[in-house]
């Protein structure tokens, strides 16, 4: 059973910093794309961040500049470091894997899910 779990999350002022984590198991996680999206209240969910299985990336011009996307194979893991962080990133922030080498920018291209990890940012 493949499951994503993130974490990281949290409550952080305008200008700081965090980093998100998804742990993937039951799947092999070096042939998966990644991607991070984020869902604010009353918001369509939206790519924030994309990884293929050989490190190319792509960001959503909101964020870029400002977040990373990395990913750890041996420790079946994809993180999202945020900085700069401001009021408009608030959400819910959802890893996701797709089983392809690409990298993917369609909402449902991606297989699975996670729960997703609340991020507040405050003014």
């Amino acid at each position: 059973q493949v499951q994503l779990v993130e974490s990281g999350g949290g409550l952080v002022q305008a200008g700081g910093s965090l980093r998100l984590s998804c742990a993937a198991s039951g799947l092999t996680f070096g042939s998966y794309a990644m991607g991070w999206y984020r869902q604010a209240p009353g918001k369509e969910r939206e790519l924030v961040a994309a990884i293929s299985t050989g490190r190319n990336t792509d960001y959503a011009i909101s964020v870029k500049g400002r977040f990373t996307i990395s990913r750890d194979n041996a420790k079946n893991t994809v993180y999202l470091q945020m900085n700069s962080l401001r009021p408009e990133d608030t959400a819910v922030y959802y890893c996701a894997a797709a089983r392809t080498a690409s990298i993917v920018t369609r909402r449902n291209a991606y297989d699975y899910w996670g729960q997703g990890t609340q991020v507040t940012v405050s003014s």
